[in-house]
């Protein structure tokens, strides 16, 4: 069987994404968010929704609770989420974005938008339209559910 000159699409996708990243590290490192974590872009769109407990967080990333604590104490010590007292119950508290936290999300939204301005430019606005459902195909996201299937990226 003849080998393909072309590399294999698992290996493209992953090629992409990989230098999606760096590009989207290196913009919100020069934005003077250099110490973002693996997890936390999942973890802020989460609470960005709406303020979750510890123990909602844990649930929705599926890990334990003190694995849900741990991200959400390191996040909170660089400054991105802070705990709030839950209205609903006086023992719990509220995982939610800060300030920072806040403009970490707007900026990796105009990131992403900016990125694909780019592609359509580059491109054409309707081959950038077919690569985005042709990539929600591949990930069987095109109904939402995005966070829930970033997590096994992220932890």
């Amino acid at each position: 069987m003849a080998e393909q000159s072309q590399g294999d699409i698992g290996i493209l996708v992953l090629l992409a994404y990989q230098g999606f990243v760096r590009e989207l590290h290196e913009d919100m490192a020069r934005r003077g968010f250099d110490d973002l974590g693996r997890s936390d872009g999942v973890v802020m769109r989460m609470v960005a929704r709406q303020p979750l407990t510890v123990s909602e967080l844990a649930a929705r990333l599926e890990v334990t609770k003190q694995g849900a604590a741990q991200i959400v104490s390191d996040m909170e010590r660089r400054g991105y989420v802070r705990r709030t007292p839950d209205p609903d119950d006086a023992r719990a508290r509220r995982v939610a974005l800060t300030e920072r936290g806040g403009a970490v999300i707007e900026s990796a939204r105009r990131f992403h938008r900016a990125y694909e301005r780019r592609l359509a430019r580059a491109h054409g606005a309707d081959d950038v339209a077919v690569l985005r459902r042709v990539l929600e195909t591949m990930a069987g996201t095109s109904g939402g559910g995005l966070e829930r299937d970033l997590r096994g990226l992220y932890l």
